[in-house]
């Protein structure tokens, strides 16, 4: 183990030994490495701190050399949340597609080689994977990133996705405890509220977080979401009765707990995450997450002061941060003990070969035998329809298929249409007249995200439907609409493999 400083206290290094904090740049910032040899213990990355596989190699390298047993996280879910891939999108399906697949072994091993090139980058724990069960189609913040609305399929994937991370050394964190999925708020803007029994509670949204803690999962991430039926008081990242209470007391889970983004609205526009933080070590959290959008020394330092003087006034328990930094340090010991860097398996298929599995086809009544509509022979025009990306995802993210058909089919083009500013109808069909417009006489392939939770979406569709009923409708969110189009292609989700594998269909390389 690293040598801390030793002009730091015991209580100050436990303070900041609780944090997960991120920061700018490809390369550690110099009060990083400072913090790290004061008693920091965990750092959290995201895109903006990834160039690529080699740099973040480089990067994992230079923090390790300050503190060797450091924890290097990530919000690495693939599908269409990626921080590896965050410019190009994901070589991996999502949890949605691998859910649509629901081959148990197929999520395992996905989640393997996704860990293996993690540990291959020196990251040794991932913020993955999230065990909600997609129950409220509304829901702005998780839709793909959950296996599905059905509870046996959201927990048997769990399960298998935490032991496939963790067999390559990699510890997964399983969240949003206990349970995002029936919300049509999204916690980085405000407070959702999940009003169900919770009798309800217990048979839908906690049995994929015992699967996952029979699997064995390392870390749980806490949610930030008022659910009366448990704690009408406080939301679950702040609430003993749901943290201490029902996961450590009810459920049997001993691992570490970790707090999802302290800056969210959900707890910084309530709370402030200075008292948030204390709130959620004396609730019993274990660490902090913070640094999505706040990176910088100033913060970690007003949270270690606020953790200090929490436990010299009393209000926080020196033993609970005590205990909380304990398992910070267990989770840092069996990620030395089981991590390694495998040897690179690149050129493996298994996110494509995921990717393809998991699309639908639907023909409109009347087409017949949809191979006989498919492929396009003419390069056609690709219409995106493009929602405001959720930050959890972010919009520097590619998403769609054009790429992919460009590829395929050379002279294909492109054009992305969005909702503006006026109202959702009219916008709708605005949009939808101007991809007609825009496409002229060439086929139109339609590339929609969530279709029945944005109305201008639909409204566009219908506009483009109406007048060229020969259009492929390809939808890369939660296929909950209604199929529309001469043909329908549900991917399941916006990773971009799961672009190429609809781009494949359309252009006859695969079958359908």
């Amino acid at each position: 183990m690293t040598t801390l400083a030793s002009g730091t206290d015991t209580l100050t290094r436990d303070a900041l030994t609780v944090l997960q904090p991120g920061f700018t740049g490809t390369t550690a910032p110099d009060w990083l490495l400072r913090r790290l040899g004061e008693g920091l213990a965990s750092v959290g990355l995201f895109g903006r701190n990834i160039a690529s596989p080699g740099q973040l190699a480089a990067l994992t390298a230079q923090l390790r050399a300050e503190r060797d047993d450091v924890l290097v996280a990530i919000d690495e879910e693939g599908g269409d949340v990626t921080r590896l891939e965050v410019r190009t999108g994901s070589s991996f399906p999502g949890n949605h597609a691998l859910g649509a697949v629901d081959d148990v072994e197929l999520t395992h091993q996905v989640a393997h080689e996704l860990g293996r090139r993690l540990a291959a980058c020196g990251v040794n724990l991932n913020w993955a994977p999230s065990a909600d069960v997609n129950s409220d189609p509304r829901n702005p913040v998780i839709g793909v990133r959950s296996f599905g609305a059905d509870t046996g399929l959201a927990a048997r994937h769990t399960a298998a996705y935490v032991t496939g991370l963790q067999s390559a050394g990699v510890a997964a964190c399983t969240k949003h405890f206990p349970g995002h999925g029936d919300t049509a708020v999204d916690s980085h803007h405000a407070l959702p509220r999940i009003d169900v029994s919770a009798e309800v509670l217990a048979d839908r949204e906690l049995t994929p977080f015992r699967a996952a803690i029979a699997a064995g999962t390392r870390a749980v991430m806490s949610a930030h979401i008022l659910v009366p039926a448990l704690d009408p008081d406080r939301p679950a990242t702040l609430s003993r009765r749901i943290l201490t209470g029902l996961l450590r007391g009810e459920l049997g889970y001993d691992g570490l707990i970790v707090t999802d983004g302290m800056e969210m609205r959900a707890i910084a526009g309530t709370y402030g995450i200075e008292r948030g933080s204390v709130l959620a070590i004396a609730a019993g959290a274990d660490a902090i997450c913070v640094g999505g959008g706040l990176a910088d020394d100033a913060t970690v330092l007003r949270l270690r002061d606020a953790l200090v003087a929490a436990v010299r006034t009393g209000e926080l328990p020196e033993d609970r941060l005590a205990e909380a930094a304990d398992r910070v340090r267990a989770l840092a010991r069996w990620a030395g003990t089981h991590g390694h860097r495998a040897e690179d398996t690149h050129g493996t298929e298994i996110g494509l070969h995921a990717a393809r599995r998991a699309l639908t086809v639907t023909a409109a009544p009347g087409i017949g035998d949809p191979a006989t509509f498919m492929p396009l022979t003419e390069p056609p025009y690709v219409a995106a329809l493009t929602p405001v990306a959720n930050i959890a995802v972010g919009d520097e993210t590619p998403w769609g298929l054009a790429a992919e058909l460009i590829h395929l089919l050379p002279g294909t083009v492109t054009g992305s249409f969005s909702a503006g500013d006026g109202p959702e109808e009219e916008a709708g069909e605005s949009a939808g007249r101007a991809a007609l417009q825009a496409a002229g006489p060439r086929r139109i392939v339609a590339v929609v995200r969530d279709e029945h939770r944005h109305p201008w979406m639909a409204s566009a569709l219908g506009t483009v439907l109406a007048a060229r009923p020969d259009t492929v409708v390809v939808e890369m969110g939660v296929p909950q609409a209604a199929p529309r189009g001469a043909l329908h292609i549900a991917t399941h989700g916006a990773a971009r493999v799961c672009g190429r594998a609809a781009a494949e269909v359309i252009a006859g390389i695969t079958g359908l």
